[in-house]
């Protein structure tokens, strides 16, 4: 993986922690960063939405207190 692509990944990975109210709004967000950064580093949008998704979820679920 070219550096390039590394960093946003991991940038993009560290903005899953805006998370929203509902469990919708963080499948939303999370869905949205996950597409985003797939596209740039050149992945399937869909798999990237689903990962996001699910990663955003998981973390605001195990760390509620972290998403506002």
């Amino acid at each position: 993986m070219p550096i390039r692509a590394f960093i946003l990944s991991i940038a993009a990975c560290a903005s899953l922690a805006a998370c929203g109210q509902t469990v919708g709004d963080q499948a939303i967000g999370g869905g949205a960063i996950g597409a985003g950064t797939a596209i740039i580093t050149g992945h399937s949008a869909l798999q990237g939405a689903a990962i996001g998704a699910a990663g955003n979820i998981a973390y605001c679920q195990l760390n509620p207190g972290k998403c506002n």
